[in-house]
């Protein structure tokens, strides 16, 4: 006994949608086995789905309609397979094509990565937009040190109570959150449940900074003279980024709010 597919079924076993199979219908390239008298739906064999796959292949390879439907309609077997051969011939053609275009385009991506961060470099400062961020802050960590850094977010996991753990998840990087003269060494959520000492950074635009630990205290000044002279807005908090490039050796991306 056959085994029947509707025109959605159809569809979706070769990617496409049910107004197409449709137009193949109404042209003639590919007809479903069955059609109700009464009701008009279309039924497609597993017959049918291979023929809708080639077409949808040659369709690829740039190929129209009323040609593929020719080339289906052949008598000589013989001439189908020599002209799928010469299809699949193109196809890995194109493919070529197309990795060599990607490597193309990876050259010039990193190219110019290389530029925007030289950029950044020169400039200084530069805005980035970030999205909402949640972060959990420390009750005890203060300020970063090679100790704490070393096993960064056992600290956060240790916060968090053994009911509660399996629901956390942490990004692996560690902050600065300052407010109100008060510091705070934070985690950044990927998940989490509402605990004390969750914190929500807001989405939109910050003015930031890459910078070392001689100079991070001098660029955070500079960003928040920069915030109220440039943007007219008076930080009420700073975020301070820590990348870890070494054992005893970590950078900073200094970052100030100015969204309005």
């Amino acid at each position: 006994m056959k085994k029947y597919f509707s025109v959605g079924e159809a569809a979706k076993a070769v990617h496409t949608t049910s107004e197409t199979l449709r137009h193949y219908d109404r042209i003639g390239l590919v007809k479903p086995s069955k059609k109700d008298e009464w009701t008009n739906y279309r039924y497609y064999t597993e017959q049918d789905i291979v023929r809708l796959n080639t077409v949808r292949a040659l369709q690829l390879m740039d190929l129209p309609l009323q040609e593929i439907k020719k080339v289906l309609e052949y008598d000589d077997l013989e001439k189908i397979v020599d002209f799928l051969a010469q299809a699949e011939k193109k196809a890995d053609e194109k493919i070529t094509a197309l990795q060599y275009s990607k490597s193309k385009i990876q050259l010039a991506q990193a190219d110019y990565e290389r530029k925007l961060r030289r950029q950044q470099k020169s400039n200084s400062t530069f805005l980035k937009d970030y999205p909402e961020r949640v972060i959990l802050l420390s009750d005890t960590l203060e300020v970063p040190t090679l100790d704490n850094l070393w096993n960064y977010l056992s600290h956060f996991y240790d916060k968090v109570t053994p009911a509660l753990k399996e629901q956390f998840s942490f990004e692996d990087l560690a902050g600065i959150y300052t407010e109100n003269e008060i510091t705070r060494l934070f985690a950044v959520c990927i998940r989490y449940v509402n605990i004390d000492g969750l914190k929500i950074l807001p989405k939109g635009k910050y003015l930031c900074a890459n910078c070392t630990e001689d100079n991070r205290e001098q660029m955070l000044r500079e960003l928040i003279h920069m915030a109220q002279t440039k943007y007219g807005v008076d930080p009420t908090f700073t975020v301070q980024l820590i990348v870890v490039s070494g054992i005893l050796q970590w950078n900073y991306e200094v970052q100030v709010y100015v969204d309005r």
